[in-house]
């Protein structure tokens, strides 16, 4: 079989390699992405030289353009360096083998076959020829072509010994899974569940970005359940891991957690890419475990899940490796807010609460309606439906609040300098005493968000608590 690599990328390398006689070739995710008529938007290409890798990468680069940059990496015998929209990473062929308490292979040199034995799945083990006389010849030695017909994820060795030689590779072939919807060999899933405990000698930074790559599919939930199936996520992400199961108590039940909270996570993937928002769908309900309670009269209630779950996520983003950033607070704000404009759905939809939703969310707003539309997954289409209609309200009441106020970040008309300033006093509890009795009255709708109104109401304030203002200030 052979297959055309039509890129000039290509042609290039194969006039170096064939005049340094020796062998190369293209393998691993381009590959697959070809034969599947993929896009790979990353343009990675991995070539595997029978021989020095590092060289070949240097000459390469040498005679595209003589200031591309390589980046050298001894330790793992690789260079690698970006030309257009390509990033090319050259590695010398080699076999790897592993001392059971290590994520460090002893490396050998090997040949091509001894390369693609080291792979981790049959889809990444296919391989093609740039060579001159082989250009676009195609080798397969472990049937993967089959297998992406087949739409599997397999191994190409005994899948214990892919999965104990570097664990990754568990949450690897989920991702996989998820991300090209193939479903895992059922041997090779049974090695994931029996090897899950293995994921522990994994750094976290490794895991966390393979979590990140299910976030972005298309369907993330099939990653989420494939982990707890197996057993892996009870190890990585025991928060979301104890949200699965139906309670019942009495007759009365609540339906399971995880799994709503990862259709939300799949609703809200239908109209976003932002990885932030999608990880509030999955965390908005993550303290609900924790918040449970059940009463006769009321049934199951979760109070204050919203806050607890805010409260959670600093820990949960810490442990994960997650940024500690204004990412982080963008999730706290989402589940923290989640609930505000389901319950001004649900109610007469006043003005002040308008502005207050407004005023608490900024920004943010249009993304904590979308997750809010998100989070309804009844199959009670009736329901559903009510739902949506009774959001379209909100978000039009929304819109007409902020074009009439501009509450959305807004900053009191009157600031603290102007205070201290009017009253002749020192910052303190009194200045915030009066910007707090400002903000409250635009929010209430008392004053207008003025300037001159709001300064009337600084004076008045001021008077109240015993302050005095200057002459040229009355």
């Amino acid at each position: 079989m052979h297959i055309c690599l039509n890129d000039k990328v290509f042609k290039t390398l194969s006039e170096v390699v064939t005049a340094e006689e020796v062998k190369a070739f293209v393998i691993g995710g381009w590959v697959r992405d070809c034969l599947l008529k993929r896009d790979h938007p990353e343009k990675d290409i991995d070539i595997v030289v029978i021989g020095n890798g590092i060289e070949i990468a240097k000459k390469s680069a040498r005679r595209i353009d003589p200031d591309i940059k390589v980046s050298v990496f001894k330790n793992f015998g690789t260079a690698m360096f970006k030309w257009g929209n390509f990033n090319i990473e050259f590695v010398g062929a080699r076999k790897e083998s592993y001392k059971r308490g290590s994520r460090k292979p002893v490396v050998e040199n090997g040949t091509l076959e001894d390369d693609q034995k080291r792979r981790d799945f049959t889809i990444n083990a296919l391989a093609i020829s740039i060579n001159k006389d082989t250009f676009g010849e195609f080798l397969d030695p472990f049937d993967g072509i089959n297998d992406l017909k087949k739409k599997i994820i397999r191994t190409p060795l005994n899948p214990d010994r892919t999965f104990s030689d570097d664990p990754l590779r568990m949450i690897r072939a989920i991702r996989f899974a998820t991300q090209l919807n193939f479903s895992i060999e059922a041997g090779t899933f049974g090695s994931i569940t029996k090897n899950a405990e293995r994921i522990r000698i994994v750094s976290q930074e490794r895991i966390i970005t393979e979590l990140n790559k299910i976030i972005v599919c298309d369907h993330p939930s099939t990653g989420f359940i494939l982990l707890e199936k197996s057993g892996l996520l009870r190890i990585i992400f025991p928060e979301l891991d104890n949200m699965k199961g139906v309670y019942k108590k009495e007759g009365k039940a609540h339906k399971d957690n995880f799994l709503h909270s990862v259709k939300v996570l799949d609703n809200i993937s239908k109209h976003t890419d932002n990885l932030w928002l999608r990880w509030a769908a999955l965390l908005h309900d993550i303290a609900k475990p924790v918040t449970k309670k059940y009463t006769q009269e009321t049934g199951w209630s979760f109070h204050g899940h919203e806050y607890i779950g805010s409260k959670m996520i600093p820990d949960i983003f810490r442990k994960l490796k997650l940024p500690l950033n204004e990412n982080m607070k963008y999730v706290q704000k989402l589940v923290d807010l989640h609930l505000r404009p389901i319950v001004l759905s649900q109610e007469e939809v006043t003005d002040s609460a308008v502005r207050r939703l407004l005023f608490e969310a900024g920004d943010d707003i249009d993304d904590l309606m979308a997750l809010c539309e998100a989070d309804i997954t009844s199959k009670n289409e009736t329901k559903k439906t009510q739902h949506l209609e009774n959001f379209r309200y909100v978000r039009r009441k929304l819109k007409e609040i902020e074009e009439k106020d501009a509450i959305r970040n807004f900053q009191p008309p009157v600031d603290g300098d102007e205070i201290i300033k009017t009253f002749g006093i020192k910052p303190g509890k009194e200045v915030g005493l009066i910007k707090s009795a400002i903000r409250e009255a635009i929010l209430d709708g008392i004053i207008p968000n003025e300037h001159d109104a709001a300064r009337k109401l600084m004076i008045r304030k001021g008077k109240e608590i015993g302050l005095t203002p200057s002459d040229d200030s009355t």
